[in-house]
């Protein structure tokens, strides 16, 4: 009888959901107030120990996370496998406020990294933490994470990693999933970049290698949670009304999903905010939006 062989178990790639998009912001209160005017709930202030203070707007399964440096002498600098988030989100700061990394679901963030090393699009080590977290009633309770980096050298300006929840009973909550302006969900994030087909690679091994919808230039990675838009300079034009430069790839900004477009139109005028209203969604321009392209679009 020949001798059997133990091999490691293979870590099958299956497509990842939207987790949570991180966005550079200045000032912290400010852009949390004016997302709070946009009619969305915004969490309270947390500090984490390597220098980054956010809040969080959070809807079913994935949320929004306003972040901004609190003190930059707690930023670690990167080492050749070690992500220094504090110092990424520094350093996008410096080059304007907005979104700055795309974040998908994990479930296993150990054996993520070592995927993303075997195909080639991250090395880094697996970056666990944890914080305490305070619910509506005030109490504490204690939420963990562990993420999985990977990289795309033709955008990188643009952070990518999975984030596997320890404790996810004490961070998901539907009292603050409940926002004045309707929205259910993050339905998309928007990359603007003058070769779209350049990303595919990247992007499909790092999501998991989800369904791709191909339109002219552009692609469209649907996932098991919202989708991810990688757009041309034309469409981001025709689409979001804005001129971006892409050299290199950026994010663009992100979609909500809402079941009535007047009624949000209706907010952001009485709350004095530009906007531009289409057939399909409203579009909140990045001057306007803490350099971050909002939209909202019929769920």
């Amino acid at each position: 009888m020949p001798d059997t062989v133990q091999t490691a178990p293979i870590h099958a790639p299956a497509p990842r959901g939207l987790d949570h998009l991180v966005i550079g912001v200045r000032d912290l209160d400010a852009a949390g107030a004016f997302y709070e005017k946009l009619g969305f709930k915004v969490g309270a202030r947390n500090r984490h120990p390597w220098g980054t203070e956010n809040r969080i707007v959070q809807f079913p399964g994935s949320f929004l996370e306003l972040i901004t440096i609190g003190d930059e002498k707690a930023l670690l600098p990167p080492t050749p496998r070690t992500f220094s988030f504090g110092s990424f989100v520094r350093d996008a700061l410096d080059r304007g406020e907005g979104l700055s990394m795309l974040v998908l679901e994990s479930t296993d963030a150990t054996a993520d990294a070592a995927a993303f090393q075997r195909a080639g699009i991250g090395d880094f080590e697996p970056f666990f933490f944890e914080r305490q977290a305070r619910r509506p009633d005030g109490s504490e309770v204690r939420v963990a994470f562990s993420l999985a980096f990977a990289a795309d050298p033709l955008a990188p300006e643009c952070g990518f990693f999975v984030c596997q929840q320890h404790e996810p009973q004490n961070f998901w909550n539907p009292a603050f999933q409940q926002h004045g302006n309707g929205a259910t969900g993050l339905a998309s994030a928007i990359i603007v970049t003058g070769d779209p087909a350049a990303h595919r690679d990247f992007l499909t091994t790092f999501a998991g290698s989800p369904e791709v919808l191909e339109g002219n230039a552009d692609l469209v990675l649907t996932l098991p949670r919202g989708r991810i838009d990688v757009l041309d300079p034309e469409a981001a034009q025709a689409i979001y009304h804005v001129e971006p430069d892409t050299t290199p790839a950026r994010f663009l900004g992100f979609c909500v999903a809402v079941p009535d477009l007047d009624a949000v139109a209706q907010r952001l005028e009485a709350a004095g905010i530009s906007f531009a209203q289409g057939d399909e969604r409203i579009v909140v321009p990045p001057e306007a939006a803490h350099g971050c392209v909002i939209a909202f679009e019929l769920s």
